[in-house]
């Protein structure tokens, strides 16, 4: 399993073509968005790449770059054709310290 560490100050169009490169793969099924934890499985199951974002999530102009990253991970995803899928749950409360 590769483990990719995304800082605060990450590019969207750089990190886009990072997770799309990834789930280009004919390997991979699935692309599970858990918050800060974008894990990549492929159709056993099996975690291939986990993209670890260490970002505010109280920071609004951080949010906004994870949505615009998340939308286009998912138009790619979907311009697949093939049985790539993803589930979408990056934000929620339990993302936010106290």
């Amino acid at each position: 399993m590769k483990e990719i560490i995304i800082e605060p100050d990450f590019d969207v169009d750089e990190v886009t073509e990072r997770i799309c490169s990834v789930m280009s793969k004919w390997s991979i099924h699935f692309l599970d968005i858990i918050g800060p934890n974008w894990v990549v499985y492929d159709y056993d199951m099996n975690v291939k790449c986990v993209f670890i974002f260490h970002v505010d999530f109280y920071d609004m102009y951080t949010r906004i770059k994870l949505e615009d990253l998340k939308l286009n991970v998912i138009h790619h995803i979907e311009g697949l054709k093939d049985e790539t899928i993803y589930r979408d749950n990056l934000i929620s409360e339990v993302f936010f310290k106290d």
